[in-house]
């Protein structure tokens, strides 16, 4: 387990090595449950992957069929597009959504990516490179994969 790993308990049907998901909060239900602050240790709107699935011990929930089991989650790369100046690989940026005058509905989730607030202090991990043609007007942004 590595030190940006957070231990926590998951739908077991959910439960995947390299699974991704967005983390949506407390639910009623929750307030009620004994494992409640092992399951609430994740900030909402954040999106994670689960890195390592704990044994096979199926946990009883009020939210989730089957139970929960306990995984090592870590925060997920987002797909992002950033300035094309601040697309550089190993470089630490201050998200910013991005300023096009027009876009194409298409490339509406890599303007506005889940899991990713303005001011959020990420590391570019990956550029993809530049944003496809005629997509976005009025910025130069390119496609990268960011680490929070």
């Amino acid at each position: 387990m590595t030190n940006d790993t957070t231990i926590t308990l998951i739908g077991s049907r959910l439960a995947k090595e390299g699974e991704d998901f967005v983390f949506m909060g407390e639910s009623r239900e929750c307030k009620k449950c004994k494992l409640r602050r092992t399951c609430m240790n994740l900030e909402p709107g954040r999106k994670y992957r689960v890195a390592k699935i704990r044994g096979d011990t199926v946990h009883e929930c009020f939210i989730h069929e089957g139970g929960v089991l306990t995984v090592d989650v870590e925060t997920s790369p987002i797909v992002a597009a950033i300035e094309s100046r601040k697309a550089v690989v190993g470089s630490k940026v201050s998200y910013e959504l991005p300023k096009c005058k027009e876009f194409d509905d298409s490339v509406y989730d890599i303007l506005y990516p889940e899991g990713l607030k303005e001011g959020d202090k990420c590391t570019v991990i990956k550029v993809l490179g530049p944003m496809e043609e005629g997509m976005v007007s009025g910025c130069s942004l390119k496609k990268v994969e960011l680490k929070l």
